[in-house]
């Protein structure tokens, strides 16, 4: 039954076009099975209407909608200025066909489609919005498009469904710096260059918004241009007045424009499941069309047989041949080659795959290189595989035939990998970069498929190709040690039989470019495009050249280091083997139990599934306030850990080539968004007790430089302050106090000035230890205090700051109805164990509350990290290394002032412009001729 249009009704209006290109360009070229249709962005348009439809229910969803197009290129506004859009590029090719599928997919989904030639979109949905209105209805217009926020207000309202963000009166206000009622007054001074509306020479937005906030109107302003004190401003809008007027009509849109429907005709329906469907199946979208068919409880048509990539995320599926490993090329000449890189040229990107003798990027040696342009289209480069002859001793080993010359081939591939035009495609694109580096080759620009799945999916699973393949293909690729085997007779990706390696190598291309195809779609759709070419994507390669440039390490002062840690761990062995009362092996957690718990008989024993006792750091701690003996064990137990871990290990990791360590950074490492360090780790060295700090001083400068260390100020606790709206606590930063003190004071009555150290170290251990969800025991432990007490601070802490504690609810309530938390910056991190029970429920709730300070922290790093590089380039400076919240750079001593004032310019800076926190972000800058001296 039709409902008449009237108060309580609320018609949403879809600018059409948006979601075609929108569509287009969010998808690779994707094509009919069956004839070679182009249907990348009619896949990606019946995604977005199936998402706009099935997220429209409940008391705010519209009663009435309509998707509208633009007619034609021709309207009335050409015949008013013949030079209007002139500028617009023609369409793309294989868009054009897919325009009038469009339509019938909207109206497959039973919503109203309506267009009229003449006419523009924006003045049907601008005539719609009136009508609306003036019948008391609600309008929602579902665009980003500048030119309807003429509209706004009254009831109308505009929805970036791209970025999920609601435009209202405020909103227009903030893009214009004037209300809806005079933006086309703005937009006729400022021009625009897309649609080539003259303008006013000169004068943009925010000039133009000054003068018609200063005269009222653009009427009033053109009648007084005379009094303008600016000579060439006044000079410019009195010899452009006709142009401006022209330009006025040009952006205000047509609420009269003469339609052949009412708003009656726009009520919502329930698609026809027949109807749907069997569009669907025509354009061979088989996984949404099973989908569909799914929730409306209906049998899904049948489907030629075809192999289906992708997940029920996202736009739709890319349809792909299955993967053959038999099918790959292995290119051997280079007439081979050539043809390959034509075709590369031909598709705009690739995907790139290296195989090397190693891990380590500063040493491992290319072996081959692999590429592919199209699903089951890749080959393999065999470059420098060996050939073994004779056995033992007699064995000899030699380059392998049949392969091409290296320096032949990396000549011919080095133009398309530095080409900006082509797309290079990997999977950890960092590793293969930098191997490429090393030959020569800077290959940018690049996409990183084990990048864009963190940014999809921080928190749900693991983001390395084969779990990729298996969860988004189906398909479980060859594994690495069918061709390396294992342990000793282990061997390198040299010694592989070409074929064999062939079926392997161009696999891993043919998947990476698969996995593309399905995950760079869901950007978009899951809102994380700025997630990822903002904070992930430009931040891979300046961690390369961090990684490549290294650390200088002193291996003589390690090796100094190294005894008098076994010196000290000799001494204290002897003082625990004298508390106990005999010999034992301190490094025996079953040996170290039966004395502590047998017989000592210290209480809080506890046995495991192995009949041994638990001897953890924990319980140490536990029991080092009853005993000496445990003490020294934790002491002993730091020393071999420093020794082991750091002053042995760091020896070996030293390049010999370059005398320097170079750590490797996973960004995908920690589900907040914190870079990880490999190989060696260099963010875990221990900085609280004395010897671990002492660690530090064996990273130096060479001889006329020095290190610099630039380290955020307590960011998280500031990051707290802004999120849960703390006065007292922004105040604090705000003053430049000590937070800790101040809080302290706040909590405890204490004046600043009669703060004594023991109470500030109270209010420490409980800013720091609510931010990571402390309990009572938790915070007793620490301060070594009664639990009822350490308890009794927490209460209080949230009786003073109320707003910490509603931030944790309000955060916890969000994560159990998202499953996810977010950053300041829109990063996601997943909980999938929010809704868990037992001890992991307690756990995943912290680390819901946590993630999202010390995500946006993290994000924060990353922004100055990607900036910094062009700060510093006419500086005799590097970045080195990334330590949670501290930069380390290596600076010519007579450049450490202007490193520092730059360095900290980017990262007191960093949030902005995306986001505006309400405290100062403060950066502690130290130098001296080592680590330890710098920070």
């Amino acid at each position: 039954m039709t409902q008449h249009f009237g108060k309580g009704c609320h018609l949403h209006l879809i600018d059409g076009s948006a979601f075609i290109f929108r569509a287009y360009h969010a998808l690779p070229p994707l094509t009919r099975k069956s004839d070679g249709l182009p249907i990348g962005a009619v896949s990606g348009f019946c995604n977005m209407l199936h998402r706009y439809v099935e997220g429209n229910t409940g008391p705010d969803a519209p009663t009435h909608v309509a998707v509208i197009f633009d007619k034609g290129s021709h309207t009335f506004r050409n015949d008013m200025y013949d030079l209007y859009k002139a500028n617009r590029e023609a369409m793309p090719e294989d868009l054009r066909p897919q325009i009038p599928l469009t339509r019938t997919a909207t109206e497959a989904f039973n919503i109203a489609c309506k267009e009229l030639e003449g006419y523009e979109a924006d003045d049907i949905i601008a005539t719609l919005s009136c009508q609306a209105r003036d019948a008391g209805g609600r309008v929602t217009i579902i665009s980003s498009d500048k030119d309807l926020m003429q509209l706004v207000g009254g009831g109308v309202e505009m929805l970036d469904a791209m970025k999920n963000i609601r435009i209202d009166v405020e909103g227009v206000e903030a893009k214009f710096g004037v209300g809806p009622d005079r933006v086309v007054d703005v937009q006729a001074l400022a021009g625009d260059s897309v649609d080539n509306v003259p303008g006013a020479p000169g004068i943009g937005i925010k000039t133009a918004a000054l003068l018609i906030n200063e005269y009222g109107d653009l009427e009033t302003l053109l009648d007084r241009a005379e009094e303008i004190k600016q000579p060439k401003r006044r000079q410019t809008l009195i010899d452009n007045r006709a142009q401006i007027e022209l330009s006025k009509r040009l952006v205000q849109l047509d609420c009269n424009t003469p339609l052949d429907f009412t708003l009656d005709d726009l009520e919502v329906r329930d698609p026809n499941p027949e109807t749907l469907l069997n569009f669907l199946n025509e354009m061979e979208f088989r996984t949404l069309t099973k989908r569909i068919a799914d929730q409306m409880g209906v049998e899904a048509p049948a489907a030629p047989e075809a192999v289906t990539s992708g997940t029920d995320e996202g736009p739709a599926p890319v349809e792909m041949p299955a993967i053959d490993p038999e099918s790959y090329e292995t290119v051997t000449t280079a007439d081979q080659l050539a043809t390959w890189i034509d075709r590369i040229r031909e598709r705009g990107y690739v995907a790139v795959d290296t195989e090397t003798t190693g891990l380590d990027e500063m040493k491992a040696d290319l072996v081959g290189i692999c590429l592919a342009t199209d699903p089951g289209q890749a080959c393999y480069i065999p470059l420098n595989h060996l050939a073994s002859e004779g056995e033992g001793l007699f064995a000899t080993e030699d380059r392998a035939p049949g392969q091409m010359a290296e320096k032949i081939a990396l000549d011919m591939l080095k133009p398309v990998l530095e080409d900006d035009a082509i797309l290079k495609i990997g999977q950890n694109m960092k590793y293969d970069a930098k191997i490429l580096k090393r030959y020569g080759i800077s290959v940018a620009p690049f996409d990183d498929t084990m990048l864009i799945s963190y940014a999809l999916n921080a928190g749900l699973h693991g983001h390395g190709m084969d779990a990729l393949s298996e969860q988004y293909l189906g398909h479980t690729p060859i594994p690495i040690k069918d061709l390396l085997g294992s342990g000793k007779s282990m061997i390198t990706f040299d010694m592989v039989p070409v074929d064999q390696a062939t079926r392997y190598a161009a696999e891993d291309a043919d998947i990476t470019l698969r996995l593309w195809q399905v995950l760079k779609p869901q950007l978009h759709t899951k809102k994380v495009t700025t997630v990822y070419e903002t904070l992930e994507r430009p931040l891979s390669p300046v961690l390369a050249q961090m990684e490549m440039h290294g650390i200088q390490v002193d291996r003589d002062t390690l090796s100094r280091m190294s005894n008098a840690f076994a010196q000290k761990m000799a001494a204290l062995e002897a003082e625990i083997h004298e508390l106990a009362g005999e010999s034992f092996n301190v490094g025996s957690p079953k040996q170290l139990g039966e004395i502590l718990f047998d017989k000592m008989g210290l209480e809080g024993g506890k046995k495991g599934k192995t009949g041994a006792y638990a001897t953890g750091a924990d319980i140490l701690e536990d029991l080092a306030t009853e005993h000496d003996l445990p003490a020294r064990v934790l002491d002993w137990r730091q020393l071999s850990k420093l020794k082991s871990t750091y002053t042995d290990a760091l020896q070996d990791h030293i390049n010999p080539e370059t005398g320097r360590v170079h750590t490797s950074y996973v960004q995908t490492g920690a589900n907040t968004g914190r870079l990880a360090s490999t190989d060696p780790n260099l963010q875990n060295i221990p900085v609280r007790s004395e010897e671990g700090r002492r660690i530090r001083e064996a990273f130096v400068a060479p001889q006329g430089r020095k290190l610099l260390s630039l380290d955020y100020s307590q960011i998280e606790l500031r990051i707290l302050a802004h999120i849960a709206d703390i006065p007292a606590l922004k105040q604090a930063f705000e003053d430049g106090q000590d937070i800790h003190a101040a809080t302290a004071s706040e909590m405890f009555g204490v004046p600043l000035d009669e703060m004594t150290p023991d109470v500030r170290r109270q209010a420490k251990a409980i800013n720091f230890g609510v931010i990571y969800g402390i309990s009572g025991f938790g915070l007793a432990r620490n301060l070594r205090i009664p639990r009822a007490e350490a308890q009794g601070f927490i209460d209080r802490y949230f009786e003073r700051f109320p707003g910490i504690r509603d931030y944790m609810e309000a955060t916890t309530d969000f994560a159990k109805t998202h499953g996810y938390v977010q950053t300041l910056f829109g990063r996601r991190i997943h909980t999938p164990e929010i809704a868990a029970k037992g001890p992991r429920a307690g756990f995943a709730k912290r680390a819901a509350i946590n993630a999202p300070i010390q995500g946006t922290a993290a994000d924060i790093i990353r922004r100055a990290m990607v900036r910094m590089p062009a700060a510093i380039a006419d500086l005799p400076a590097k970045m080195l290394l990334q330590v949670h919240d501290e930069l380390v750079f290596e600076v010519d001593e007579t450049a450490v002032d202007a490193v520092t004032e730059a360095a900290r310019k980017v990262m007191e800076s960093a949030a902005a412009p995306a986001v505006k926190i309400d405290v100062p972000l403060v950066v502690d800058a130290g130098q001296g001729d080592n680590w330890a001296q710098a920070h």
